[in-house]
């Protein structure tokens, strides 16, 4: 312990992190096992193993508690979403990759944040955090044209190849995905993977 105290202090903050993360690591079980609805600071206190006002007092209201477990899947995604965009020479086949493991290791993790997302449309709360994915996608989109409506396309097409995935309506075939990302931003871009003018 420092003559401030500092070194108490760092541990009692490092302690609270850790058990912050666990009541949202808690959250998003419960979501994968019960789905949004089944989020309650009872059902959450009980799947981390601690009194329900401990939950209560990391996270006052339920929304406080949804919108900390979605923002722990979106953070995720954004990064990736970040990292396809400042790294990936081929910006859709980073996408494509993204999307089709959200149906395998990532399975889990994507069915939280689809849940979650879904909440949003009556949970006001959970709006902004839920459209970081699509604003990400935009974004990425914004690297490729700047058409409008392209960017639209892409994002409305990304989002409807997850759910397609997770609901087993789609192939999980990176090569597939990617080709329906192409076709979503239309001739320029097939124009340039074909390298024809």
């Amino acid at each position: 312990m420092d003559d401030e105290g500092g070194t108490v202090i760092d541990g009692r903050k490092a302690r609270g992190l850790r058990r912050r993360a666990e009541i949202i690591e808690a959250t998003l079980a419960v979501v994968q096992r019960d789905g949004a609805a089944g989020v309650t600071h009872r059902t959450v206190a009980k799947q981390a193993g601690i009194p329900t006002s401990l939950s209560t007092y990391y996270f006052a209201t339920l929304d406080d508690l949804l919108v900390a477990a979605l923002s722990s899947v979106a953070d995720t995604y954004t990064a990736r979403i970040r990292d396809i965009i400042d790294h990936h020479h081929d910006k859709l086949r980073g996408l494509a990759d993204l999307i089709v493991e959200s149906v395998g290791p990532g399975r889990e993790q994507a069915l939280a944040e689809r849940e979650l997302s879904t909440l949003a449309s009556r949970r006001p709360a959970l709006r902004p955090t839920a459209r970081l994915w699509r604003e990400s996608i935009a974004e990425l989109a914004a690297t490729l044209t700047d058409d409008p409506v392209a960017i639209s396309t892409l994002v409305a097409v990304s989002d409807g190849l997850c759910t397609a995935l997770l609901i087993d309506n789609a192939p999980a075939d990176v090569e597939h995905v990617h080709a329906v990302l192409n076709q979503a931003l239309g001739l320029r871009v097939r124009r340039e993977l074909t390298g024809a003018s």
